[in-house]
């Protein structure tokens, strides 16, 4: 059977597991207090040509944004996000379990536009009933985007210059950061998403680790207390340096970029083979995600050899789905997939 519903469905990158077992029988101090742990802050900084600032890492993505958004945030305050965003769809309400609302604007191929954000603001201080309204204090993104789409730099520019006008901290949602980075289209660089945004996390888990996430900041005085916050959701390993480990082999030789690159390619490939032989795509995305919408009669043909998402309700005679590759899809998986494609 062919594996196609996510992008952490594998196990971990071979450099990855290599650094593991290199120090696995050792005994470090716990909590990231280690020196591994401390290394690789220093490595994942530089990288993103901060001088100044913090890295913290966390098991998951749900975990991080709702311990980033909850930090961030006071009682009274929510998050503005696009209506199909990661938090607002497919979280099960983990935003609204930490008691704030997630503030929908319409999406626009998955992006928020700075502009609906503005006026957003605007609207709210314009009420003269405000003060028992929930406080728009923040703005999620992330990149790529639910869709599979990308910010480009312009976008992401005037969505950073709004946000310092209203001073809302800007949060940029990474769980697939490695695959932007890695698209042909994309215009955006790390160190782009650095000086742009005021906290966001750098993804592993779908990008070559076993787990974890990597929350970074120029501003630390954004997440007073964080620590203390990771712990309390659940976030924080006792043994700190498995996941720092992890991340300095994905920041040694540049190889996150490297093996993300990957998944751009073989995704190519897929929307390639679909589009050679007629079928719709549901959403255009020039990175691992790929969304078509065919014929019920195929999907139920394909998921004979293949796994894959349907993305929304079925449809009478057609039905969107969705096929992610990752660091690992190999050429044979392609070649399988497009040999069942052509029997049809």
């Amino acid at each position: 059977m062919l594996h196609f519903d996510s992008d952490y469905m594998r196990g971990a990158h071979p450099k990855v597991l290599e650094r593991l077992i290199e120090t696995n029988l050792e005994q470090t101090s716990g909590y990231g207090t280690d020196e591994y742990t401390l290394r690789t802050k220093k490595l994942i900084l530089d990288a993103c040509g901060i001088a100044s600032g913090n890295v913290w890492f966390l098991v998951g993505g749900t975990q991080t944004n709702s311990t980033v958004i909850d930090a961030l945030l006071r009682h009274h305050e929510g998050v503005i996000a696009a209506d199909s965003s990661h938090i607002n769809s497919h979280e099960a309400g983990a935003i609204e379990s930490t008691g704030h609302k997630v503030l929908t604007l319409q999406n626009h191929d998955g992006k928020l536009q700075a502009s609906e954000i503005e006026q957003l603001m605007e609207d709210f201080y314009s009420d003269e009933s405000r003060d028992h309204c929930v406080k728009p204090a923040m703005v999620y993104i992330s990149h790529p985007t639910e869709y599979g789409t990308l910010y480009s730099l312009t976008e992401l520019s005037e969505i950073s210059e709004v946000c310092h006008k209203f001073k809302l901290p800007l949060y940029l949602d990474g769980a697939r950061l490695g695959y932007a980075l890695a698209s042909d289209v994309n215009d955006i660089s790390l160190k782009d998403v650095a000086r742009l945004c005021d906290v966001f996390y750098i993804g592993g888990t779908k990008c070559g680790t076993l787990f974890g996430e990597a929350v970074v900041t120029s501003k630390p005085e954004l997440l007073p207390a964080f620590f203390s916050l990771i712990k309390q959701h659940g976030a924080l390993l006792s043994k700190g340096r498995l996941t720092a480990l992890q991340f300095e082999a994905l920041f040694t030789d540049n190889l996150y970029e490297r093996i993300c690159r990957n998944a751009i390619l073989q995704a190519m490939k897929i929307k390639n083979a679909f589009l050679e032989r007629g079928y719709e795509l549901f959403i255009d995305s020039p990175t691992n995600q790929q969304f078509f919408n065919l014929p019920n009669q195929t999907i139920e043909y394909l998921k004979r050899w293949a796994t894959f998402e349907q993305w929304g309700p079925k449809g009478r005679e057609y039905t969107p789905v969705r096929f992610v590759t990752d660091w690992g899809t190999s050429d044979e998986e392609i070649q399988q997939l497009i040999s069942k494609l052509s029997a049809i």
